[in-house]
């Protein structure tokens, strides 16, 4: 072994190229804590030739320290625990090129945010990401001693690697955070400030994360673990994270995590679906049109964990966007819109408040069928108009007539303010020429005469 690469073992003599299995129980451990020590030299993988030997015997002497935590039924010191905490910091945390820390979005330098970049040194890097997993989740760790060494520090520091440009390294990470939730319970309430410290500056500041994804992704089973009632807390993460994150444009990565992490709220306290769907309209994308497919499709989940009266709180300003959307000229939030009615929940909860939703949305119906120009979402709306004239008749019928008489109105009005604007043309064009000056003859209108013209 390279003295000049590796430091010299300073663990009571341990060869740290020894196998476990050719050393007794009693001086395991130590062997354990010989070959951490190893692992602490980080290798330049920018060339794959140099030092090859070396990172062929790191590489050995890390799978060895991964089949000794799974096989192991001893308690680890906390020599060893020490130890592990160390090398995995060494190895792991890191400062990432500014390009990629900030998303890969700025267009400059070589990150491309359609190609995710993978770090060279992998083969090193994800035999330590596996070991730090079975090390915090083996019973042979006793919680006591961890949570000492596997601290706030330690987390926060954690947390920094989902700005990781690979995306497997960011699945490590959010495995390794699911594990240390779990494990150390004293440290939840950190772990949950900390990442909504994570979300805040992501949403209010930066706009920026690669991670966002994987970070939802572990909180979708923390909430899943939330007892009930829900405390205050997290109602607050809630009102104050999930639904301002639907702000960023970059919503599209995250979007089914997102969604999922709002639904579990739901389902555990139903009264917040009506004040979701109101923070949902208070975000809604109007000048983006993907954006509002994602957030009609996201609408529709919520509504089917929705109860009758939760959905009455806030059916009249949902159905009313609902409506702007039927009507847009983009085809495929129009369809999405329309998609509604196939969801079965959700046509028998219209059904039941049919008078106010039938009000809403059978003018955007109507104007439909009369002037949009895709027929896929043409054949939509005619199947919802018959939807509802199958459902109430009558009340259809005078939504209908209500429809029919405000846009003879609109009609009359318009046929009224063009017939004004060529009276007033009509004046002002006529202007007799005495000389070389233009001058009005006769008596100049009157106030009330242009007010009788306006009006």
């Amino acid at each position: 072994m390279s003295s000049a690469v590796f430091p010299s073992s300073v663990v009571a003599g341990i060869e740290p190229l020894v196998s476990f299995k050719d050393v007794p129980s009693s001086e395991k451990q130590s062997l354990f804590v010989s070959k951490l020590s190893l692992c602490c030299v980080v290798f330049d993988f920018s060339d794959p030739d140099r030092s090859s030997v070396e990172k062929d015997i790191k590489r050995q002497a890390l799978l060895d320290l991964i089949e000794f935590v799974e096989s192991t039924n001893a308690r680890f010191s906390e020599a060893a625990v020490v130890a592990c905490s160390r090398m995995c910091a060494v190895n792991l945390f890191r400062a990432f090129p500014a390009s990629c820390r900030s998303g890969g979005s700025s267009g400059v330098g070589e990150c491309d945010e359609d190609e995710p970049m993978f770090d060279t040194g992998w083969c090193h890097l994800h035999l330590v990401y596996e070991l730090l997993l079975k090390f915090i989740g083996s019973s042979s760790l006793d919680a006591k001693i961890g949570k000492k060494h596997f601290d706030h520090s330690f987390i926060v520091k954690l947390l920094d690697l989902l700005h990781s440009e690979d995306p497997r390294e960011r699945d490590c990470v959010k495995n390794i955070l699911h594990r240390v939730y779990g494990k150390f319970m004293v440290h939840r309430p950190f772990i949950r400030r900390a990442a909504s410290n994570v979300f805040y500056q992501f949403v209010f500041e930066t706009d920026r994360h690669n991670g966002i994804a994987e970070l939802l992704e572990v909180f979708g089973s923390v909430i899943s673990g939330f007892a009930l009632p829900l405390k205050e807390e997290h109602k607050t993460f809630l009102w104050r994270v999930l639904v301002p994150l639907h702000k960023p444009k970059s919503l599209g990565a995250y979007l089914q995590q997102l969604t999922y992490c709002v639904t579990q709220f739901i389902e555990k306290d139903p009264e917040l679906a009506s004040p979701v769907i109101i923070g949902l309209l208070r975000y809604w994308p109007i000048t983006n049109c993907q954006k509002e497919v994602m957030f009609l499709s996201e609408i529709e989940e919520i509504l089917e964990a929705t109860s009758q009266a939760e959905f009455q709180k806030c059916m009249a300003p949902l159905f009313r966007r609902i409506a702007h959307c039927i009507t847009s000229a983009h085809f495929q939030v129009a369809e999405r819109a329309l998609f509604m009615w196939n969801n079965d929940h959700i046509v028998s909860l219209i059904a039941q408040n049919r008078q106010v939703i039938m009000s809403l949305v059978v003018p955007a119906l109507e104007q439909n069928i009369q002037n949009h120009w895709n027929q896929a979402v043409l054949n939509l709306a005619v199947n919802v108009k018959k939807m509802f004239s199958e459902m109430d008749g009558d009340h259809f019928s005078s939504c209908l007539a209500r429809y029919k008489e405000e846009e003879e109105r609109l009609v009359s009005l318009e046929a009224k303010r063009k017939l004004t604007w060529e009276k007033l043309e009509s004046a002002a064009a006529f202007q007799p020429v005495t000389g070389q000056t233009a001058v009005l003859v006769g008596h100049q209108p009157s106030a009330n005469m242009i007010a009788n013209l306006i009006f």
